[in-house]
């Protein structure tokens, strides 16, 4: 029995609700994600198996797009925006204390799975720069200072 037997019973019963799967393959993937929480290789194989796609057009879609992952992510997400205007008022610097502060480097999950830490390109908050996200949680003009306080309150 798989590890993800459930997970793919929820994600055929979505499939098995869609109108059509021509041209379903990235609602699929966002829903496996949304349910799995990363896109393993069985996961991948199977969304391919379901939509009658190659599992090779289905690897290059999770690999080509940055918001799949392919690996566990941590319970807590946290995304440092490195984009044009976040990177100039100092979104390196802000990385680099999340970096000295959960232990990881930038694409890396804690090992107790708590903390998963990445970069993004932009979020559409310039104004806001630099900004974090954490969960979804949009953090804007944020300082190294004001990392301790954002991972207290995320624990």
């Amino acid at each position: 029995m798989s590890e993800f037997s459930s997970q793919l019973s929820e994600l055929d019963a979505f499939i098995d609700g869609l109108d059509t799967l021509e041209g379903k393959l990235i609602v699929v993937l966002h829903k496996a994600q949304d349910v799995c929480g990363w896109l393993p290789a069985e996961v991948q194989n199977h969304i391919a198996h379901r939509l009658k796609v190659p599992a090779s057009k289905v690897y290059g879609v999770v690999t080509f797009y940055s918001f799949f992952n392919t690996k566990p992510k941590g319970r807590c997400k946290i995304s440092v925006c490195l984009g044009t205007a976040c990177f100039v008022r100092g979104a390196q610097g802000i990385a680099e204390e999340f970096e000295k502060r959960l232990n990881i480097k930038v694409g890396e999950t804690s090992g107790d799975k708590a903390y998963s830490l990445d970069s993004i390109r932009c979020v559409g908050a310039c104004g806001l720069a630099p900004v974090v996200s954490v969960n979804g949680k949009v953090y804007g003009r944020v300082a190294p200072a004001d990392v301790d306080g954002i991972l207290n309150e995320h624990k």
